[in-house]
């Protein structure tokens, strides 16, 4: 088959439009320290959607007391939360132990600051004790709502479903955070008597959570793949790479589910990177071109290759 040369063009356009359009985005990532896919993990819909938001962090185990709609009392429920946060503490007040052991005074320091973080926890759902007992019952009216089959069949109540479930997670998400500021406050007042070296020590030991190695091994993906469009390098597997990649965010956003958000874009870059993959634009305009006449000799397929492209 012969392509025109406009064609060629086009596709080879095509290719290096949408290979910096992946590279600017991975590379505005890298460059955000406080960048997360955390919003957007949040904002997912459909089926899919409990698979991710399993890697977002919490404080504590808020998804199995305050926020599991099981019908027990708050007190209980809070109690089972707090439990949760302050036993976290302990835990990485423990870690730290192992790395720089204290002395029994600087232990007994730690201890006392660690009983005041969990009073303070205790004054903050204090504070928020009606607050958290409506959220509690929104949230039990919610699943009665879910198990309903008209949540499922009605438009209306679909839409109104996914909106008092986004509803519900920003208020979790508000709570979750005040709580983590005071184990933050609680760490700052540990390290406040260590050196600069050992700061690093410890940080350096604790180690970057899950959703953060997940957020830069996407990142990079991005950079990697859009610099190989852009060069026209192995164009067949990382267009293959991106349109997994953006088959990925589709999923989070499925149109056949109430609440979803627009993908239109997503939808077209999919369909053009699955064209790149399919056609020899590689070979025709980018440094493809010039490997496959290097790897030609080697390759044990040659022959199929150069009966195809004829």
């Amino acid at each position: 088959m012969r392509s025109t040369l406009l064609a060629v063009a086009a596709l080879a356009f095509l290719r290096i439009v949408i290979g910096m359009h992946f590279f600017l985005e991975g590379l505005s990532h890298l460059r955000d320290p406080d960048w997360s896919s955390a919003g957007f993990r949040k904002a997912a819909v459909g089926p899919l959607a409990d698979f991710f938001r399993a890697s977002l962090p919490e404080t504590g185990n808020w998804s199995g007391t305050l926020g599991k709609p099981d019908g027990r009392p708050l007190a209980e429920a809070a109690a089972d939360w707090k439990t949760s946060v302050v036993a976290g503490w302990q835990k990485h007040l423990a870690e730290r132990q192992k790395i720089l052991p204290l002395d029994p005074a600087g232990r007994a320091e730690a201890e006392q600051q660690l009983a005041a973080a969990s009073t303070a926890l205790d004054d903050f759902l204090a504070g928020a004790n009606d607050d958290l007992s409506d959220y509690r019952l929104q949230g039990e009216r919610l699943a009665a709502m879910e198990r309903s089959p008209t949540a499922t069949e009605v438009p209306y109540a679909r839409d109104r479903v996914v909106k008092k479930r986004r509803e519900l997670a920003g208020q979790a998400a508000g709570w979750m955070k005040d709580a983590a500021a005071i184990g933050t406050k609680l760490i700052a007042e540990w390290d406040e008597p260590r050196s600069a070296v050992e700061r690093r020590r410890l940080e350096a030991a604790s180690g970057p959570s899950s959703l953060w190695r997940a957020d830069r091994f996407v990142s990079w993906a991005l950079v990697t793949i859009g610099a190989c469009l852009v060069l026209g390098l192995f164009v067949p597997f990382n267009a293959m790479g991106g349109a997994c990649f953006l088959a990925s965010v589709i999923a989070t956003q499925p149109f056949w589910v109430a609440g979803a958000i627009p993908t239109y874009d997503q939808w077209v870059e999919l369909a053009a990177l699955l064209a790149l993959a399919s056609l020899p634009t590689g070979g025709w305009s980018g440094l493809d071109f010039f490997l496959g006449k290097w790897f030609g000799n080697f390759c044990p397929l040659a022959g199929c290759c150069r009966r195809e492209a004829a």
